[in-house]
């Protein structure tokens, strides 16, 4: 009997007339020469080390100073050389901060926009997508293109939905919902649609894929996330901006977070708006062209990116080797090693994204980003790259790596603290609690300051809104400080995995509300409430001043998991909503673009639901083209190569 043999899935696809441009693999061994200066910052990085290296030195001398009076030891060297390490990553927040504080208050109150500039350049904007929810993906799609149409320029933008699903049912639903936007738009939709057989190299393949076949149309692409937005008037001035210099090679946008509902979203859309503005003004002071790219919400020139950011794969077997995950920070790189400048622009609001709805989800992202920098390890040598550039990715793998080193500390401190003596822990004890102190004002000092510079701003008029600020912040250092010792265990066991040769894989983040049952709270804190428990125990058996010490840490971990619960609740997130506490500018005047976004979710989400029961009603699935489900819908044939 002959082996049966199961139909091939088909892929649909709708795409413009193929516009093949080469993007040739680069050679991380080679270097393609001398990198020309772009803009002259040697002035500010050097005011900028100077500082970071002034406030190391200083808390290193008092460090010596206090483990010295036992004399040194093993443990003594270990946690100095810790210390000294971890205080200088410190203090390089801090300065780089305060610098975009000074950029900022230096900076003229926001004043009307000048007008809509002229463009004359084809855009590309390009939205991969990996199973994510067709109704969040094409209510965002549709907010967009209406937006343009509204200020004339849609003819002059190309929207392509890139799909990489592999979920059968999802993508059936991209296609209908495609279908029917299409419908709706009419000729104006300029909204094209590809899914892959093979999702090779994941979101950088999919990106590459679409330069390779049609990026020789068009001047520049606009590359988005599944949760992004932008506004028409963004889009324009960020082509503008890319017309006018023709050596910029991406200018990325500093985006605001939108859409939160639980109350962990809540803090991180706050901290964002509140803090995030201040934060990129800095790394814009010191980076200057030596910029960073974060994936999305970023406008890059077609032909610079296929000439120079090809990207091999790393060699060895995962986590290490294999295809380059967190491959933004390396086409940034290898954009500035081909001579082109890589920007961050503070000036330009109007682009959006979503946070994770809980610390689970948070903790998920970023164990795949946390593979994604660490690999980083293999190409931060790589040839004729800008020390800039190798900078950008060794902060990356710092801002992991550091979450076990701080473990280390503690446990190398709490160590040398016992091998001191009585008398030299008495005399030198206030010391190191200013020790301690300054530290902790090198974190907390940038939120204060960014509060000031809200104030200066206009984003708190009037005494109940400058009441709510001041408060929310109040309010987001504490539960930040609750939810730290949290976030730095789950780094570090994502860390640990990863060095034991452990692959994430590649899944859909979860952007939804609500999902965060009693059980699986359990299952993922229960080991931290152990870790604290058993922490807080030993500290007061070795000493109780240790135990105070560290009564911030093990408080965290120990109510980890109804911290986690509460925080996951969107109950609460509105009812802090609704007391104006961490409530961002963009709620009090919603966006036009964000609140069209999300009347279209709820509209696809209604029309899924109706096709869903008609399906079960008929008891087979409705043809994408059945009036009774679909209404009105284009047809379109796929192509040969999709088949």
């Amino acid at each position: 009997m002959d082996r049966v043999t199961a139909p091939a899935e088909p892929f649909f696809q709708s795409m413009p007339a193929s516009a093949p441009l080469a993007m040739p693999e680069q050679d991380l061994r080679g270097a393609p020469g001398p990198l020309a200066p772009l803009l002259d910052t040697r002035g500010r990085r050097a005011a900028l080390l100077a500082a970071i290296g002034a406030l190391t030195g200083g808390a290193g001398l008092v460090m010596a100073d206090l483990l010295a009076a036992g004399g040194f030891t093993p443990l003594d060297v270990g946690a100095f050389v810790l210390f000294v390490g971890l205080f200088a990553w410190t203090a390089f927040g801090f300065v780089s901060a305060v610098a975009g504080f000074l950029v900022a208050w230096r900076a003229a109150r926001p004043r009307r926009p000048d007008p809509q500039p002229v463009i004359l350049t084809r855009t590309a904007l390009l939205l991969p997508t990996y199973n994510e929810d067709p109704g969040r993906v094409l209510a965002a799609v549709q907010a967009i293109r209406e937006d343009l149409i509204a200020r004339g320029v849609s003819e002059l933008y190309d929207l392509f939905l890139l799909s990489d699903t592999r979920d059968p049912a999802i993508a059936r639903a991209e296609v209908v919902g495609l279908l029917r936007l299409r419908a709706r738009l009419g000729e104006a939709a300029r909204i094209f649609y590809r899914r892959r057989p093979r999702n090779t190299d994941r979101k950088a393949g999919n990106v590459a894929d679409w330069v390779r076949r049609f990026g020789g149309a068009y001047e520049s692409m606009i590359v988005l996330d599944a949760d992004s937005l932008m506004t028409g008037d963004t889009i324009v001035r960020l082509t503008a901006e890319m017309d006018a210099d023709p050596k910029l090679g991406l200018l990325q946008t500093s985006p605001t977070l939108v859409g939160a509902e639980t109350l962990f979203a809540r803090l991180q859309q706050f901290a964002a708006r509140t803090y995030g503005g201040m934060l990129a003004a800095g790394q814009d002071w010191w980076s200057g062209a030596e910029g960073n790219y974060w994936g999305h919400n970023a406008i890059i020139r077609v032909r610079a990116f296929a000439e120079c950011a090809g990207l091999p794969h790393l060699p060895g077997r995962r986590p290490f080797g294999g295809h380059i995950m967190s491959h933004d920070f390396v086409e940034a790189a290898l954009l500035r090693r081909g001579g082109w400048a890589v920007r961050l622009t503070t000036a330009l609001t109007g682009s959006y994204e979503e946070a994770p709805p809980t610390i689970v989800d948070m903790a998920r992202r970023d164990r795949r980003w946390c593979q994604g920098n660490l690999q980083h390890l293999g190409v931060i040598g790589a040839a004729g790259l800008h020390w800039v550039s190798r900078l950008h990715m060794a902060r990356g793998v710092l801002s992991y790596v550091t979450s076990p080193l701080w473990l280390l500390l503690l446990a190398f401190g709490a160590s040398a603290w016992i091998g001191q003596s009585g008398a030299p822990l008495r005399i030198h004890g206030h010391t190191a609690v200013w020790l301690f102190a300054v530290t902790m004002g090198l974190l907390v000092a940038p939120k204060l300051l960014a509060g000031a510079l809200a104030m200066r701003e206009g984003r708190a008029d009037g005494l109940r809104r400058a009441l709510g600020l001041w408060a929310g912040i109040a309010v987001e250092i504490i539960l930040s400080a609750l939810v730290a010792p949290v976030l730095m265990l789950m780094q570090s066991a994502a860390v640990f995995e990863v060095l034991i040769g452990r692959d994430s894989g590649w899944n859909a983040q979860q952007r939804d509300a609500g999902r965060l049952s009693r059980r699986e709270a359990w299952r993922s804190h229960r080991g931290h409430v152990a870790i604290g428990i058993v922490a807080a125990s030993l500290a007061w058996l070795l000493d109780p001043a240790i135990f105070w010490w560290t009564s911030p840490v093990s408080l965290g971990l120990f109510l980890s998991a109804p911290l986690s619960l509460l925080l996951a609740r969107t109950d609460l997130g509105g009812v802090f909503r609704a007391i104006g506490l961490l409530v961002t500018p963009e709620e009090r005047a919603p966006p036009p673009v964000v609140e069209r976004a999300s009347e279209l979710r709820a509209r696809y989400d209604r029309e899924a639901a109706s096709r869903i029961e008609i399906e079960r009603h008929l008891r087979a699935p409705v043809p994408a083209h059945h009036p009774q489900a679909f209404g009105r819908v284009e047809v379109f044939t796929p192509s040969a190569e999709a088949a």
